[in-house]
């Protein structure tokens, strides 16, 4: 009933750009701060980027300057522009969204089922 979907992955060269989009669907009341993570194999999950319902944005230092959140409230996404890109971006993008759905009509964490990026030459 409520999913949250990412899409706009790919492979890219270093230098390059990429936006991710990530849109909720289904009976939602609310969406709160939406996080886009990363995980590379072996590595531990990372937040990149946050943006609360309030458009008030936070970065991870390493991506900060070249990485943008933002989110379209009527059409329910989140998209995250990533500009200048390098190997060290490759992973796997994920998508967590806080939101009160009918269906759970309280304040939960939703997530997507991520979007593969890889940057390489």
């Amino acid at each position: 009933q409520v999913q949250l979907v990412e899409s706009g992955g790919g492979l890219v060269q270093p230098g390059g750009s990429l936006r991710l989009s990530c849109a909720a669907s289904g009976s939602i009341l609310v969406i709160n701060t939406v996080h886009w993570y990363r995980q590379a194999p072996g590595k531990q999950r990372d937040l990149v980027a946050s943006i609360s319902r309030g458009g008030t944005t936070n970065y991870l230092d390493s991506v900060r300057g070249r990485f943008t959140i933002s989110r379209d409230n009527a059409k329910n996404t989140v998209y995250l522009q990533m500009n200048s890109l390098k190997s060290e971006d490759t992973a796997v993008y994920s998508c967590n969204a806080n939101m009160v759905t009918i269906y759970r009509p309280y304040e939960y964490d939703y997530w997507g089922q991520g979007t593969q990026v890889t940057v390489s030459s």
